[in-house]
């Protein structure tokens, strides 16, 4: 069971991610937080050290439960390809997804935390890292199931899939047009096909 002080710092993370998110670190004042949340300034600062501490924790909180959605989606297959192909189904409805997150949170804070604060950065930069690395294993995966071409260059294609697939999130969400997304998928998927199928 949890404790209050567990309770309320959950209660904190979960009401204000969205406000990080969309506004960005520098823009969320501790105003905003207390509003969100109904809690005192000291109740803020009795269960996080200050609002680097709460950023970071929005953010790690907001990104592992977009990663476990991608996790659960990919469970509809125990194929290493199909689970690629699972991915880019994933992303075709990310869009709806990330409008209640305020944004994506890895592209958000990527550009809002690069010259303004070295700590959340470094959070995002692992996240992506985390992401590719995913991606990685389960062509390596593939390679081992005789579903991927052995002479594919792991690492290359793992960076290029996301790349591609956070470039249209970009678009999408700036142009606010998903056919960016649903287009740079079928893109990949093609990818997937032509290139990294056996």
């Amino acid at each position: 069971m949890l404790t209050k002080a567990k309770q309320t710092s959950d209660f904190i993370i979960q009401t204000v991610a969205p406000i990080f998110n969309k506004n960005g670190y520098a823009a969320t004042s501790l105003s905003d937080i207390t509003k969100a949340t109904g809690l005192t300034k000291g109740a803020i600062y009795g269960n996080f050290k200050n609002k680097e501490e709460l950023a970071i924790a929005t953010f790690n909180f907001t990104v592992k439960n977009m990663l476990r959605r991608i996790t659960d989606h990919q469970s509809l297959s125990n194929s290493p390809i199909e689970k690629l192909y699972l991915i880019t189904d994933f992303y075709r409805n990310y869009y709806n997804y990330s409008q209640e997150l305020g944004g994506c949170p890895v592209l958000n804070m990527g550009v809002d935390s690069k010259h303004q604060n070295p700590s959340m950065f470094q959070h995002v930069k692992y996240t992506i890292h985390k992401i590719q690395n995913n991606v990685a294993k389960l062509i390596e995966e593939g390679k081992l199931q005789n579903e991927i071409k052995l002479d594919i260059d792991t690492i290359l294609y793992s960076k290029r899939l996301y790349t591609m697939i956070i470039g249209a999130i970009f678009m999408t969400h700036t142009i606010e047009d998903n056919n960016y997304l649903l287009e740079t998928m079928d893109q990949i998927d093609q990818m997937i096909h032509k290139e990294l199928k056996k």
